[in-house]
């Protein structure tokens, strides 16, 4: 079986009660869903700079970050097609950020199409991948140790991913 591990850093931006989405089609059915600006970091490349490049990318924002709010992770076992199956191993870095630049823009060319402030009590209404709600309790809860219980509804696929 295949192994993959994919580092990824994203970023929570929460600016007068309103949360930063950007949204990309769901792999296989093309549906729409909001996930956290962020994204898979470069061989190379510091998890630091990775959520800053992808921010920029995918909403138009420069930002700062302002903190590490946690760290997730995810080992799963992906069925493929052909029969085969995918040993996947995902972690993902959020960390807490401040808009100090740019527009508001949509990605061109990559895995979103659409950026956008949602108000906080409206997110949970909207079509979102797991790690939204992950990043939020991780934002509310601010545990010490920088990681929340992994509840079954909350472990999303690789496609989550962004």
């Amino acid at each position: 079986m295949r192994e993959r591990l994919r580092v990824a850093a994203y970023a929570m931006c929460v600016r007068d009660g309103r949360l930063l989405l950007a949204c990309g089609k769901r792999e296989g059915d093309g549906i729409p869903e909001w996930t956290l600006p962020g994204g898979g970091m470069w061989h190379g490349e510091d998890p630091y700079d990775t959520v800053l490049r992808e921010v920029e990318e995918e909403t138009g924002y420069r930002i700062e970050v302002t903190g590490l709010l946690g760290v997730h992770s995810r080992h799963a076992t992906i069925p493929r097609r052909l029969g085969r199956s995918v040993d996947h191993h995902g972690v993902r870095l959020v960390y807490e950020g401040r808009v100090i630049g740019g527009e508001l823009r949509p990605e061109i060319g990559g895995s979103t199409d659409l950026a956008a402030w949602h108000d906080l009590a409206a997110v949970s209404d909207l079509t979102r991948v797991g790690l939204v709600d992950i990043g939020l309790r991780l934002w509310r809860e601010r545990p010490v140790a920088g990681r929340v219980p992994q509840d079954r509804d909350q472990l999303s696929t690789p496609e989550d991913e962004r």
